[in-house]
């Protein structure tokens, strides 16, 4: 039972290259972002479970007793079982919400009541164990999106940077912190939908589009390499090289169909500041990222950002490989995170 107030965060997640291409069983590199969500345990007297969400408009309040006489036999009895349809359904019961809903605030929720009722089931939690902690979140990913690849809930635990093919997740040794943009063009998208056109291209055009999944590849293991070589002595020229290959991988993800003309924008809006940037994830609208050099003066990125901000987006200065998921005391947080957590 929890006796004081547990603050804990774990780091956002950007793919750097190998989008589409993963579910052809090629390579992806993942990366943690310092953009971290930060996560208040605090304990009540009232005899309820809350959940605040304040980002996406949630606020929830479950009394305890009547979630302890539930049956929840049907959660399983293994630490992150395997989660099923079925379980969904029945924590749409838990929650009160239709069969057909799948806006993703209902499903945040879904994903909290299904690892709220599994772990207090368990009795097992501990902080320290990864692994476990790893696995639950992978759980929380099933809910929401079904058939998730494991790698955002792996970077999240882990940090760092992280190599993935065919279901084999490997930590890139001592990644570079590499300062970025992240662009949320607010353009919504299908992952789903996006995946079975690249598909659905691939069927149609074998000889054409299996080339470019080969050369994505190709991108994922030479940003790899050079990565690697930046770990020890980073050099202007291995900025150059990471800049070419997100060129080249984003006219590859226009190639496949997954490209916008919002992302179009973004790339233009970027070049005219002699930056580089590529679409992140499923594309068709959603984020993109820019590399930023250090060489870089503050003048231009900060006038980068005005005009990103000037199309109609959301813009964020950050780094990759970022530490993972992290327990936090009160004192230690900044003191934006502090002010946020407080008004909640």
């Amino acid at each position: 039972m929890l006796s004081e107030v547990l603050l804990v965060s774990a780091p956002g997640k950007v793919i750097l290259h190998g989008e589409h291409a993963v579910v052809h069983g090629k390579v992806a590199l993942a990366v943690a972002l310092n953009l971290r969500t930060f996560l208040r345990l605090q304990p009540h007297s009232n005899g309820k479970v809350g959940l605040n969400l304040p980002n996406i408009g949630i606020r929830r309040a479950w009394d305890v007793a009547s979630l302890q006489l539930l049956d929840t036999s049907f959660l399983g009895h293994s630490d992150g079982a395997v989660l099923t349809a079925e379980h969904v359904e029945k924590l749409k019961e838990v929650a009160g919400f239709p069969e057909d809903c799948v806006d993703p605030e209902r499903l945040a929720v879904l994903a909290f009541l299904y690892l709220y009722l599994s772990i207090c089931r368990s009795q097992r939690w501990t902080e320290e164990n990864l692994e476990l902690i790893n696995k639950w979140a992978f759980q929380g990913e099933r809910v929401i999106h079904g058939n998730p690849s494991g790698v955002d809930n792996a970077v999240s635990t882990w940090g760092g940077a992280l190599r993935y093919q065919q279901g084999k997740i490997s930590s890139l040794k001592r990644p570079p912190a590499l300062k970025i943009l992240l662009i949320n063009t607010k353009v919504p998208r299908s992952t789903k939908a996006l995946v079975a056109n690249v598909r659905s291209r691939l069927l149609k055009f074998p000889e054409i589009v299996a080339p470019l999944l080969t050369s994505i590849d190709a991108i994922s293991l030479e940003c790899e390499r050079v990565l690697g070589e930046m770990a020890a002595a980073p050099t202007p020229e291995h900025y150059l090289v990471l800049e070419e290959l997100i060129d080249m991988n984003q006219h590859h993800l226009n190639a496949l169909g997954v490209g916008h003309a919002s992302l179009d924008r973004l790339c233009q809006v970027t070049t005219a500041h002699g930056l580089h940037s590529k679409l992140t994830g499923a594309g068709g609208g959603g984020c993109g990222i820019t590399l930023l050099r250090p060489d870089l003066e503050r003048p231009e990125v900060e006038a980068t950002k005005r005009a990103l901000s000037g199309c109609g987006f959301d813009c964020w200065e950050t780094s990759i490989g970022a530490p993972g998921v992290s327990v936090h005391t009160a004192t230690s947080l900044d003191a934006s995170v502090q002010q946020g957590l407080d008004s909640l």
